[in-house]
């Protein structure tokens, strides 16, 4: 059986996932402060995925990779 622990950081990672490329900023040519607005989608972008891996790495380490034996 599969932990809600893992079945709420598989839906995390598949939101990050989901978000990682902006294809609804694709034909946008706004800029902010000079840059295009895609670019500071992904800065804000890596800032929430590295706080969540760093969760990810507090909380829940190995949760994929170990293998319960029975």
């Amino acid at each position: 059986m599969v932990s809600r622990s893992a079945l709420a950081w598989a839906a995390c990672f598949a939101v990050l996932l989901a978000l990682a490329i902006p294809w609804f900023l694709w034909r946008s040519d706004a800029l902010v402060a000079g840059l295009p607005v895609w670019l500071w989608w992904h800065v804000a972008w890596m800032g929430v995925t590295a706080v969540a891996f760093a969760a990810f790495a507090r909380r829940d380490w190995g949760l994929f990779v170990e293998v319960d034996q029975r």
